[in-house]
């Protein structure tokens, strides 16, 4: 499984970033693309994520704190999920992860454990 983030940065307060997950495996019928992130001390958490399955309409959550601020969109042509990060606060630091997985890899409590892949991450930086 192959993927590659990028789009990492320094953001000011209250600023926007874009997030890029490159991975040929949304081409494929059935797919979930998770992300996730780390900030130092803290455990890693799921931010949002996208799935589709066989014939069903495609299904996307997000975290609680990504809500209203945080979207996940889908790039076909381009093999690409986006995460558009819009308000970003000094809490929002840390490293993102995407993950590669199965349609059921993508559900409301944004567990880890059916990816089958995980990237190397990107450092998103908060500082005015």
């Amino acid at each position: 499984v192959q993927l590659v983030e990028s789009g990492g940065g320094l953001v000011q307060p209250g600023g926007s970033l874009r997030l890029s997950c490159a991975t040929p495996s949304i081409r494929n019928a059935d797919y979930a693309v998770g992300w996730f992130r780390q900030a130092p001390g803290k455990m890693r958490e799921g931010v949002g994520c996208v799935s589709q399955a066989d014939g069903m309409p495609r299904k996307t959550y997000y975290a609680y704190f990504a809500h209203g601020r945080f979207t996940i969109t889908v790039d076909i042509a381009e093999a690409t999920v986006f995460l558009q990060m819009n308000g970003v606060t000094p809490e929002d630091a840390a490293q993102y992860y995407c993950a590669v997985g199965p349609s059921y890899a993508c559900d409301s409590q944004l567990r880890g454990h059916n990816y089958l892949a995980l990237g190397q991450g990107t450092q998103v930086t908060v500082s005015s």
